[in-house]
């Protein structure tokens, strides 16, 4: 059997799609890619948008393409709330959804037998987190380790926790057997991620500061990084150890969504702009190098001229070291879809709007490392040119004789030119 596995949106996905490779891998079966013919072809589908649902669409589609008799398999979470849509379309022959993944090779001989595998399952129901390990990531440099499952706190635009179901957090002991395997096959950076990861630990009595510090015990991890992360994670406890881990990245990705008041309390966020804002003058004063980064949607329902000012001001004032921004996409069956909606065109300009500050923001925050030295984790070489990230989340460019990627080394930063950071080696 030749196999071949894609992920859409997160991490998370990326993740799962990795640990089915490595479980097929496992079974005997060979690992080919998606441009070329296989016998099975795996999508790890996303939903966070109506544009994920449409490229899912497309990839399953032209799975089917590449050969017309591969069994081909939808999972994640667009196969989890448009089961039903999916399973009627006529490129698709199984559908997992975002549970019984640990089962994905069993269900697909099934099928490849010609039954039809019972594979619905109520994922709101789901307790206990499912178990997957993959044998590294496709990048390099960096490993993901999944330390967490699902979401409880039902924002009003998002439909991940009904395709999620609620928290299951990992047993640490698991995500430090993980951290130690992937460090024996040469990672050296560990990225923790989930779909909630500020709730880890809600149903186990843990909390994410402790799987961070498990994790930096692991000879071999040499840096750590979190994924997007819920600004109310941090509590003067989790600052002032995070802090003290030297191993970890100086650089959280702090989900804002807003800079207003009133659009925050429609998005069904728990915090104010306020808060947020002390949380980011308490990071840096423990972590004052410390970048920060986030996402903020664009044109929420009722959202008017005056709420966006806000949140550019705020975005101004937060001095954010970028910013991810999102025109709104309404999801069918959340509560921010039944709301009277802003325009698409409206949306769209005020994105680019948002954008252009971004772009100013990366900037300064960037050239403002210009004379100092900072550490980087090169990830690959290209025409005498090494290129990694700095522990704070700068991409660093550098030229060199020798190759050097894979390596860990302190970079003077010299320039930014073009949009780039450029260094020399120290």
């Amino acid at each position: 059997m030749k196999a071949a596995f894609s992920a859409l949106g997160c991490k998370v996905n990326q993740y799962e799609a990795d640990a089915y490779a490595a479980i097929f891998r496992e079974k005997g079966a060979e690992i080919g890619s998606f441009d070329e013919p296989c016998d099975v072809y795996v999508v790890n589908t996303c939903s966070v948008t109506n544009l994920s649902d449409r490229k899912s669409r497309q990839l399953l589609r032209r799975a089917k393409r590449l050969n017309p008799k591969a069994l081909v398999v939808a999972t994640g979470c667009y196969a989890q709330t448009a089961r039903d849509e999916v399973a009627a379309m006529e490129e698709v022959d199984l559908v997992v959804g975002t549970a019984m993944r640990h089962k994905i090779y069993e269900l697909v001989e099934a099928a490849l037998r010609g039954e039809r595998p019972d594979t619905q399952v109520d994922i709101m129901k789901e307790r206990e987190f499912e178990e997957l390990e993959t044998m590294g990531s496709q990048e390099r440099s960096r490993a993901y380790i999944k330390i967490q499952d699902g979401c409880d706190n039902f924002c009003s635009y998002c439909i991940i926790p009904y395709v999620r179901g609620p928290v299951r957090s990992r047993k640490l002991e698991n995500i430090v057997a993980e951290a130690r395997r992937l460090a024996g096959l040469g990672y050296r950076e560990a990225v923790l991620t989930g779909i909630h990861v500020a709730s880890y630990g809600k149903d186990n009595g843990r909390g994410l500061i402790d799987v961070i510090e498990a994790v930096a015990d692991v000879d071999g991890i040499e840096r750590i990084r979190i994924s997007s992360i819920d600004p109310r994670a941090f509590t003067d406890d989790f600052i002032e150890r995070a802090a003290a881990c030297g191993k970890l990245c100086r650089h959280f990705h702090i989900s804002l969504q807003s800079g207003s008041g009133a659009v925050l309390k429609r998005m069904n966020r728990k915090y104010t702009p306020e808060r947020y804002l002390d949380t980011l003058n308490r990071i840096r004063a423990a972590m004052p190098d410390c970048s920060v980064t986030t996402d903020i949607i664009c044109g929420f329902p009722e959202e008017t001229e005056e709420e966006f000012a806000e949140t550019v001001d705020f975005a101004k004032r937060a001095a954010f070291a970028r910013i991810h921004v999102f025109p709104y996409s309404e999801r069918r069956g959340t509560v921010a879809a039944r709301m009277p909606q802003v325009p698409h065109p409206v949306r769209e300009e005020r994105a680019a709007r948002l954008g252009k500050v971004g772009e100013e923001l990366r900037e300064k925050f960037e050239r403002g490392f210009i004379g100092k030295t900072v550490t980087v984790l090169f990830e690959q070489m290209k025409d005498g040119v090494a290129e990694g990230l700095s522990k704070n989340y700068i991409r660093v460019h550098v030229r060199s004789g020798a190759d050097i990627a894979d390596r860990i080394a302190p970079v003077k930063i010299t320039a930014y030119e073009n949009g780039e950071v450029w260094g020399e080696l120290e």
